[in-house]
């Protein structure tokens, strides 16, 4: 009898709390739940068994379903299995990893490249190698969250400078002069906002107060540049100690993240960084999918050529709509709503209208700046950018949309 007591009291006071923690979110308007997608990230896509537009993918240049994409996937399959079935130090570092890598640095334009197995990992990982107790980092107040996880796993010292706010990066780095090592991180492309950060300012700022960068480009690689390399590229910095971190599971329709450098820095990566070493290396069709789709990504500048005029199309269509939307300047376009249960309502009756643009709360972006984040791709048609459009007019009077947010 004491032992049934003694089994059932604690499982009855975790369901009371996850209870508690359910309703919380409920009634916050912050509680998720899964969608079940059903076919291939296209314009249109078949959500919970309901074809819909789909205006909330990464995978902007289409490059998931591109012909030579999947059958490089295919093939390396073929060959050498479905799993690397070991980490890249013991038995997983496959040789299509050496093909990516170097490839990865050509587009990038540094010396070396490491792939992660994901853009979380290779955030978490490089930040405590760059820097740890007694150093300082300086990153931007919307950074992503795997920055802000790795800033919190190096254990130096964090200082958050206003979105973009060059001067109180500029007074923050004045007033930090007694540390070791000082490191200054920001998102290249700004995931839920759009906007750019300014990489020449920041890096002039480093310069000058001795301070290292690293750039996250994970919505900026494939997108920005002459040939898609991203934000250094975008804006013609030539500079080679400049840290990038990018994935392959945006633009390049893949899984996957990396860091790119110095010969140096990835030497000391492969021996130090933890989401490296004690990890499984990426399955052989990831490997050879991202390698293809970095071969399509150079050959093909009209997938961001289109990808950008749909971009500006539904941009303007939304304005003139009476849509507020954050000055975004890439394929991300947030129609800010203020609170969670605005974004919700209004994502469901998008959804009943055939759009589907997914509702972002918090704690993915500030509170009172609730969103739809609604992403286009290279692959929409003419045709599915007006069905959205069409969407967006129908739901502007339902929902009661505020004209001043």
């Amino acid at each position: 009898m004491t032992s049934k007591t003694h089994l059932t009291e604690p499982q009855g006071k975790l369901e009371n709390w996850l209870d508690a923690e359910r309703e919380a979110l409920e009634q916050a308007g912050l509680r998720r739940h899964l969608r079940t997608v059903m076919s291939a990230p296209t314009g249109t896509i078949n959500l919970d068994g309901r074809d819909v537009v789909l205006l909330g993918s990464n995978n902007y240049l289409g490059l998931s379903t591109h012909p030579k994409v999947i059958a490089a996937a295919v093939e390396a399959t073929q060959i050498f299995g479905t799993g690397a079935s070991g980490s890249r130090l013991i038995s997983g570092n496959n040789e299509l990893y050496t093909t990516l890598e170097t490839n990865l640095a050509k587009v990038k334009g540094t010396e070396a490249a490491l792939v992660f197995s994901s853009g979380y990992a290779a955030n978490t990982s490089i930040i405590p190698v760059l820097v740890g107790e007694g150093d300082l980092i300086l990153s931007d107040a919307l950074n992503h969250a795997s920055i802000i996880d790795g800033c919190r796993l190096s254990r130096a010292t964090k200082k958050v400078y206003r979105h973009c706010d060059m001067e109180h990066l500029t007074v923050l780095l004045s007033e930090s002069t007694t540390f070791r090592r000082r490191l200054i991180v920001t998102d290249g492309v700004f995931s839920m906002d759009g906007d750019i950060a300014p990489l020449p300012d920041i890096c002039d700022l480093a310069a000058e107060h001795d301070a290292m960068v690293l750039v996250d480009d994970a919505h900026g690689f494939g997108v920005l540049g002459g040939n898609g390399s991203g934000t250094v590229a975008h804006f013609g910095l030539e500079r080679t100690d400049i840290v990038q971190m990018g994935t392959f599971s945006k633009a390049v329709g893949a899984l996957g993240g990396y860091i790119a450098g110095s010969h140096a820095l990835i030497e000391l990566l492969i021996n130090r960084a933890r989401g490296f070493i004690f990890t499984t290396g990426l399955p052989p069709a990831t490997l050879a999918a991202a390698n293809a789709a970095l071969d399509v990504m150079r050959s093909a500048p009209e997938l961001r050529q289109r990808l950008f005029s749909h971009a500006k199309c539904l941009k303007i269509a939304l304005i003139d709509l009476g849509y507020t939307l954050l000055p975004s300047e890439t394929q991300i376009l947030p129609v800010v709503l203020g609170n969670p249960q605005r974004a919700t309502s209004v994502a469901e009756v998008l959804l009943a209208e055939g759009v589907f643009a997914p509702a972002i709360r918090p704690p993915a972006v500030p509170p009172d700046t609730s969103r739809l984040r609604l992403t286009v791709m290279a692959t929409h048609t003419e045709a599915e950018i007006q069905r959205a459009i069409d969407g967006f007019a129908a739901v502007f009077p339902e929902a009661h949309y505020p004209q001043n947010v």
